[in-house]
């Protein structure tokens, strides 16, 4: 293939010009490339990828040259956020994820999503702009309570988990009063309406659940701790939350394999556990036994309870309340 040298009278500013953004745009796609790769890619000469890469670091673009065996072209970090060069489809999952973010639970996201998004679509084409639009007009979101955090919070325990340094906050205790806790950070998850910290609680030498809208004053310390076995942070906090604050913690066991029952519990709500020969055991809790009882009739598959004894009388108050309802006794005073 024949490659124009970058000192051809027939290459114009403007040519030139659209060949240092497609070059910027391949560093930005992937990891490394070799001169020679991206010589190929532009359809120029090794020597003109070389001062193109030079324009590049000109204009504050920190393109880093790795030398020895799969060494290559990589685009750094700067001290500042260069403009980004999106092709289509990171065009359009960029935009619509912007739009969901606009309703998230961290404070001053909204905003800071609904600008970028303004930024976006002022320069989009019209093509894609029409694209999204098309897909933010078809679509709604069902969004419940959420819990707002600081996002300043977030980043203060995002570092102490990677730094490994320990954290102070106060949190209300069982007696509606606030307590200072002293925690070993491990990693954060988000359920989508609320955030978690797991972590180890030093005072109390166990290993904790955290919600971040309910803590204040949050501090990360010079301490760091050293790295222990812990269990995983997912399963952990799925059994805190849909357990550890509950009065009655339910468990059912379901005529129903694993992954069907999965599509319709969300994680926050129960814990789905692999039983035998088609049947799974549902983990659920509540503070109302009857309310308990109402939520699980409404799945659709046969169930049996295995633990309390006490929904098993719930249900058995429910079954006569739908009785009375559904015309089949004429008991008025059935409870």
């Amino acid at each position: 293939m024949f490659r124009y040298p970058c000192n051809d009278r027939r290459v114009t500013v403007e040519a030139t010009t659209e060949r240092v953004l497609r070059l910027l745009a391949l560093l930005q796609r992937r990891l490394s490339w070799t001169a020679a790769e991206l010589a190929a890619e532009l359809g120029v000469t090794g020597r003109c990828v070389r001062r193109d890469v030079q324009r590049l670091r000109t204009l504050g673009y920190p393109v880093r040259a790795v030398s020895g065996v799969g060494g290559g072209y990589q685009l750094g970090a700067g001290t500042r956020l260069p403009p980004l060069l999106l092709d289509d489809e990171e065009a359009i999952a960029t935009a619509v994820s912007l739009r969901l973010a606009s309703g998230g639970t961290i404070a001053g996201a909204s905003e800071a999503a609904l600008r970028a998004l303004a930024k976006l679509d002022q320069v989009m084409p019209s093509r894609l702009r029409a694209e999204v639009r098309a897909v933010h007009g078809s679509t709604d979101t069902l969004i419940g309570p959420v819990a707002e955090i600081d996002a300043e919070l977030l980043v203060t325990l995002a570092r102490a988990c990677r730094d490994g340094v320990r954290v102070r906050f106060h949190y209300p205790g069982q007696d509606a009063g606030e307590r200072e806790r002293t925690v070993e950070p491990i990693r954060m998850v988000t359920t989508g309406r609320r955030w978690y910290l797991m972590a180890w609680d030093v005072d109390r030498a166990d290993w904790r659940t955290f919600r971040l809208d309910r803590m204040r004053a949050a501090v990360a310390t010079t301490w760091r701790f050293p790295a222990r076995q812990h269990p995983d942070p997912v399963a952990f906090v799925q059994r805190a939350v849909t357990g550890a604050p509950y009065r009655y913690l339910a468990r059912v066991r379901v005529h129903a394999p694993p992954e069907r029952l999965r599509e319709v519990v969300p994680p926050q709500v129960g814990r789905v556990e692999d039983d035998r020969d088609g049947w799974s055991v549902l983990v659920v809790g509540g503070d109302n036994l009857d309310w308990l009882a109402a939520h699980l009739a409404r799945l659709d598959h046969e169930m049996e309870v295995l633990e309390p004894p006490e929904l098993r009388e719930a249900a058995g108050r429910l079954a006569r309340r739908l009785a009375v309802l559904a015309g089949a006794t004429s008991e008025p005073g059935a409870r």
